[in-house]
């Protein structure tokens, strides 16, 4: 106990003695309980703290630390119509780093559209497409070691799918963008041989659905071919993702 403490304990102790009224008796008392408790508190609060320090609790801070949010990232589509399945395949491949730092496609089976991204998600260009005649998301198992002409026209779809993609040629030696090259599956110039499937009329076409005429194959403007495909992917792999039109996007890539 300090000196002050002893000090003011005298004098409440000699108020308490003296015979001069009750209130001063009062008063005296009120005052030695408050110093009595107070005198306590000092005691324990030492106490508690090294009980605290021994026992290795930290005490708990008042400062409110700020809450670090994940914002994710985006793909950039310019002013594109887009789906909302393909803005959500693409944001999540960006954001998910599933591209490997490398350019990727977005193939819309839907919509009946190409989008073609540099590694970091910005948008190079977009463009309508002919796709598989049949709606499906698989190729018939040995499809691509087969002759067109035995295809039949339900077994001609555009398989779904994440794809490694190169550029390579055909048998012809035109250059193409293989997807997958097990099913012959590739994405190319639009090369209208057959006059009556009326290929070029099609592409232009506003509905989706006039869009399916091909084996499978992804076709594409001739200039959107060589001012975007190949530059995004010249000299290196990229990856296409095509979307599926009979499972959810959840179930063929994860995202």
């Amino acid at each position: 106990m300090t000196t002050d403490s002893k000090r003011i304990g005298r004098r409440l102790l000699e108020a308490l003695r003296h015979p001069r009224s009750r209130r001063v008796h009062s008063v005296a008392a009120i005052m030695a309980l408050g110093l009595g408790f107070g005198m306590l508190a000092a005691s324990l609060a030492p106490r508690q703290a090294d009980d605290a320090a021994h026992k290795g609790v930290t005490a708990p801070s008042t400062a409110t630390q700020p809450l670090s949010a994940h914002r994710p990232k985006q793909a950039n589509f310019e002013q594109e119509s887009v789906s909302h399945e393909a803005r959500h395949v693409a944001d999540w491949v960006v954001d998910s780093g599933d591209n490997r730092r490398m350019s990727f496609a977005i193939v819309d089976k839907k919509d009946a559209k190409v989008f073609v991204f540099d590694a970091d998600g910005r948008l190079r260009g977009a463009t309508s497409a002919l796709l598989g005649l049949a709606r499906g998301d698989d190729s018939v198992p040995g499809i691509g070691d087969r002759k067109l002409s035995s295809i039949r026209p339900e077994e001609r779809t555009t398989p779904a799918g994440r794809f490694v993609a190169s550029l390579g040629h055909n048998l012809r030696g035109q250059e193409i963008l293989w997807v997958d090259y097990d099913a012959a599956i590739s994405m190319h110039i639009l090369r209208p041989t057959n006059p009556q499937e009326r290929r070029t009329q099609r592409l232009a076409a506003l509905s989706p659905l006039d869009k399916r005429i091909t084996y499978g194959c992804i076709n594409v403007p001739a200039k959107f071919y060589d001012n975007v495909v190949h530059p995004a992917f010249a000299g290196t792999n990229g990856i296409v993702y095509v979307l599926p039109e009979t499972r959810s996007a959840h179930e063929v890539f994860g995202s």
